[in-house]
């Protein structure tokens, strides 16, 4: 047997973190045992369903490095084969048609309800025998009175339903449209799926849609429901509270790599092992290592992660990362260099996301240099001017621009100006050509600076210092 997965996602937003992870673990699990991953659109609520969240969804698996063999499939151009299935059911006698309207149904369940019953479907129409002229009507399974829908569930283990619990489950509404519990079983036998792995909130779909894999006489899949995510605490997400797209994430300068193996490892681990690879996620992902237990987020982890990844990714691959953030940031273009590229050695250490990095090398970026009121109050004095002066000019003719020459230079300053705390010089130094007052080296942010720019801005803060 030839293992075949599923992402089926709707539509109707960027891709969530909870389905991204979905999608993870189907990947890992499909790759590992060398099978298929399928992509299926379930955009079957029109209303809600949009082209542009479609786009979103396959850009945000893309940006993870996921792929996929088939698809994408879209449900709402296999109408046709969801209407065929029906007509099957009926055909066959496992289905029937039910006149019944929302309103009877209401009055008839509330009234159960007030008796102390529990309500399921209770078969009124089930051996009327009404045939396709009988008016608007609903198709409803017919399900046997007795017996049981069970499953080994790959991570919760034996799970089920008595048939006297589903009752007869709707397939097709009365309007025409197939119910989500048809639809997915009709796509999953066509696209020949072996292993369902999902959330778990849709383990409670799990009984019906066996029923209709058997009404249909099709093999039914293995089955694998996964803790759904929680917050912090335990509390259900919010998208008002949290970030809950995987857009989100990458807007604020994270990772593909930190995001992936931030996703995989909720509600699943390998040891104490923390940092994977794509690699090592497909060789080691397994369903039996998945936790039954909600699986709560750490935002603290997710930045441990990205900052990894930042320290040890290629200069050349982080470089190209970095450039959307830069450009956000310098309001203008942004060519790559071998001194942007020195620079981004420069801010690794000190970045936890991409966003963090531009704001760092804004200053490289751009000749708009502001500066921070508080830094500028404290270092940038009129007392220091004599020092900058002589600075200025012993770096413009500097006939080598280098760090230990930079270094030689302020050192030969600093002992003319009364052995000067190399601080006291440094700081004004970084707030002309950084604005700020924190920034790599100032022998490193110089070097990759070059000279023609440190000397101007050095020259534009004694305008200031004398000029205010």
């Amino acid at each position: 047997m030839t293992v075949r997965t599923r992402f089926a996602p709707s539509p109707t937003g960027f891709l969530h973190m909870g389905g991204a992870r979905t999608a993870l673990f189907n990947w890992a699990f499909a790759r590992r045992h060398a099978g298929a991953l399928v992509l299926r659109i379930e955009d079957t609520d029109a209303e809600r369903s949009t082209r542009e969240s479609e786009q979103a969804v396959i850009d945000g698996l893309r940006w993870l490095g996921l792929d996929w063999d088939e698809g994408p499939f879209r449900q709402s151009e296999r109408r046709e084969r969801y209407d065929a299935a029906v007509e099957q059911l009926l055909a066959s006698g496992r289905a029937y048609r039910c006149v019944c309207t929302p309103a009877e149904l209401a009055e008839r369940k509330a009234a159960a309800i007030a008796a102390g019953a529990s309500w399921t479907y209770d078969g009124r129409c089930r051996d009327q025998g009404l045939g396709p002229g009988c008016g608007p009507h609903a198709v409803r399974l017919r399900l046997p009175r007795e017996g049981r829908f069970d499953w080994d569930d790959l991570v919760f283990g034996p799970s089920g339903l008595a048939a006297a619990d589903l009752g007869d489950g709707i397939v097709r509404r009365s309007d025409g449209q197939p119910l989500y519990n048809l639809a997915v079983v009709v796509d999953d036998v066509e696209m020949r799926i072996t292993h369902v792995i999902r959330g778990a909130d849709h383990h409670i779909n799990t009984a019906f849609q066996i029923a209709i894999y058997r009404a249909l006489d099709r093999p039914i899949p293995r089955f694998a429901h996964v803790p759904l995510i929680v917050g912090p605490g335990g509390k259900k997400l919010s998208k008002r509270r949290d970030p809950v797209s995987v857009q989100r994430y990458r807007e604020e300068g994270y990772l593909p790599e930190a995001v992936r193996n931030w996703l995989v490892r909720i509600g699943w681990s390998h040891g104490d092992q923390e940092v994977f690879s794509a690699e090592e996620i497909l060789q080691l992902f397994g369903l039996e290592a998945v936790s039954r237990s909600s699986a709560q987020v750490d935002p603290a982890k997710l930045q441990w992660l990205n900052l990894h990844y930042i320290k040890t990714l290629p200069r050349e691959r982080l470089v190209q990362d970095l450039l959307p953030f830069l450009e956000r940031a310098a309001g203008h273009r942004v060519e790559p260099c071998p001194a942007l590229g020195r620079l981004v050695d420069l801010l690794r250490e000190r970045s936890r996301t991409l966003v963090e990095m531009a704001d760092g090398a804004r200053f490289f970026a751009s000749d708009q240099i502001v500066y921070e009121e508080k830094a500028a109050a404290k270092h940038l004095k009129r007392e220091i001017l004599p020092a900058l002066v002589d600075l200025h000019a012993e770096l413009a003719a500097l006939g080598e621009w280098s760090e230990p020459a930079l270094e030689s230079a302020f050192e030969r300053v600093r002992a003319r100006h009364g052995d000067l705390p190399v601080g006291r010089l440094a700081q004004p130094v970084r707030i002309a050509i950084t604005g700020r007052a924190a920034s790599p080296g100032i022998f490193e942010t110089l070097a990759v600076l070059g000279q023609q720019r440190s000397v101007g801005r050095i020259a534009e803060a004694i305008h200031y210092l004398r000029h205010g």
